[in-house]
């Protein structure tokens, strides 16, 4: 391969022992796929094993190159060296097995002619050392789309039982919480936050750091582009504390992961009280970016997205998206209900950032961001830390705290992981943690009170209300209509204190934090009266969560 062919500046793939095939195919004009010569199946990514059959007699298949266009997005407001916006991002759906999606851009076609359902053939660019498989419409008729492996209604079947009548939500209570000061551009040093939050939870459940035996943390070590601290070794460093039990890590229940983790330490009898913690700082990580006080790593990746310019959760949920309108009708204004109803209630909470009233036209009018989202479909990039304390059940009664129980968690993973692989139609790894819930509980979407569902985007917030039953799959559009179902003196008070797209990303331990205010009895002018269960959600792409808790009877 030629070493002096100018690559573009673009983010390109790392030609790893198990990608260089695909990558590298473009070389004589032929998209190439893994195999399971067992079963027939085309695998992708590449894996060791087949995840249909499980043989292990795998090799690569010369294929077509035509395809189905599943998805797609017009990117306005991200930029990547080497593209300019505005371009599509896509996902395509392979002729020989649609099973095999491939993140791509389309090419050499007037974005307002794109039709889901299109046919497309692969066109070769070369960029480097590596081939890029791009994709232009072709002549044709609109095809079938590609559908999910399990279909939306259909994920409760595969959900296995509780092994036992045992719950170790059963055995812990949230007794403390805390927030940081939240907002933009604070310059103020990430985990100067965090030992702030911790201080408020712990001197909320009536505890000092010398009762505290545990840490647990999201998304662990490491700075993650403005979206950590340091983890439990930057915070027990600080504090000192000596944990008998800690935790953190990215590959959880989403970001509230760590608190379910601590649920399980602590009914386990390894901890009494753990303190859980989520910090992000991305907007001073961003300003210390754009002055040059921060030089992006930069390099190759192994994502399958970024090479196509897919930088954000945003391109792969905008799709999903996408996907929803054509199915089930959705419309912008189906999603600006979210938002509108988000900013109403911040406007009764103090500590949100963005507070000022909204209209639908304003909504509806706002910058483009990755079609079909505009600027407020997206959540709000802010400096915060939030903390709660996990406590044994039979520790919380001796607090001066009002405990707040758990009934429930979900936690189960059904669909695909990689997040151009999962499900087309809602954000994925939320129904499969939905339909986890609800075989933990007797109680059922009817008995909730108030939902703080996860919203990085309106989108996120749409999928979970979907997901767990509050309406049926695909009748967001009526249920959301109007916003009246989901204002605080609705059937559903929903993100009752501004949810992230207007409180601020705190990125799910802040809608924890609200639930338990809520149940506590505490929201002051934006209190939903008689709340005694609420729901809170957290994640989706990384696998999600959900808890279902109540008040202390």
């Amino acid at each position: 391969m030629p070493e002096s062919r100018n690559a573009s500046g673009r983010p390109l793939p790392l030609l790893g022992l198990d990608t260089e095939f695909f990558w590298t195919a473009g070389g004589d004009g032929i998209l190439r796929i893994q195999e399971c010569r067992s079963c027939a199946a085309l695998l992708h990514p590449p894996q060791p094993i087949c995840r249909y059959c499980r043989g292990h007699d795998l090799g690569v298949r010369d294929v077509s190159g035509a395809a189905t266009l599943a998805s797609y997005t017009v990117n306005h407001r991200f930029a990547v060296p080497g593209m300019t916006p505005p371009y599509v991002v896509a996902t395509v759906a392979l002729a020989e097995d649609p099973r095999v999606r491939l993140s791509t851009n389309i090419i050499e076609a007037d974005p307002a002619d794109l039709r889901l359902g299109m046919p497309v053939e692969v066109v070769f660019q070369p960029d480097g050392d590596v081939w890029l498989p791009l994709f232009r419409p072709t002549d044709g008729a609109l095809g079938p789309l590609p559908v999910d492996e399990i279909p939306p209604d259909r994920y409760a079947e595969h959900v296995r039982p509780m092994l036992g009548t045992r719950k170790f939500e059963d055995d812990v209570a949230l007794t403390g919480i805390g927030m940081s000061r939240i907002g933009r551009r604070l310059m103020i040093p990430p985990l100067a936050l965090t030992v702030e939050a911790c201080e408020r939870a712990v001197a909320d459940a009536g505890l000092t750091f010398a009762d505290i035996d545990g840490l647990a943390s999201y998304p662990g070590g490491g700075n993650l582009g403005g979206m950590g601290e340091g983890g439990v070794t930057a915070l027990e460093a600080a504090l000192g504390i000596r944990p008998v039990w800690h935790n953190g890590g990215i590959e959880t229940f989403g970001p509230g992961g760590s608190v379910i983790a601590a649920m399980i330490a602590v009914s386990a009898g390894v901890a009494r009280h753990v303190v859980c913690f989520r910090t992000v700082w991305e907007a001073t990580f961003a300003e210390l970016m754009k002055t040059g006080r921060i030089t992006p790593s930069g390099g190759r990746t192994t994502s399958w997205q970024l090479p196509f310019g897919a930088t954000s959760a945003a391109h792969t949920l905008a799709q999903k998206a996408q996907r929803h309108f054509h199915d089930y009708g959705t419309t912008r204004e189906t999603l600006g209900w979210i938002a509108l109803n988000q900013r109403a209630n911040a406007a009764l909470d103090p500590t949100a950032v963005y507070r000022d009233p909204m209209t639908m036209d304003d909504y509806l009018n706002a910058r483009p961001v990755t079609t079909p989202f505009g600027l407020y479909d997206c959540d709000v990039p802010c400096d915060g830390a939030v903390a709660v304390v996990v406590s044994a059940k039979d520790a919380a009664k001796d607090l001066p705290s009002t405990p707040v129980l758990v009934e429930a968690v979900g936690t189960q993973i059904v669909e695909r992981i990689e997040w151009d692989q999962s499900t087309l139609t809602h954000e994925p790894q939320v129904l499969g943690p939905a339909a986890h819930l609800w075989t933990r509980t007797d109680l059922r979407p009817d008995d909730v009170d108030v939902a703080e569902l996860y919203d990085g985007f309106t989108f996120n917030c749409l999928s979970w209300i979907e997901a767990l039953g509050f309406c049926g799959i695909g009748e967001a559009r009526d249920f959301l209509d109007g916003g009246h179902t989901i204002a605080r003196d609705g059937k559903l008070p929903l993100n009752t204190h501004g949810g992230q797209l207007s409180h601020g990303r705190t990125h799910g331990l802040g809608l924890l934090h609200e639930a338990v205010v809520q149940l506590r009895g505490d929201g002051g002018a934006r209190q939903v009266p008689d709340a005694r269960v609420a729901v809170v959600t957290s994640g989706g792409l990384t696998p999600g969560g959900a808890l279902l808790l109540r008040a202390d009877s």
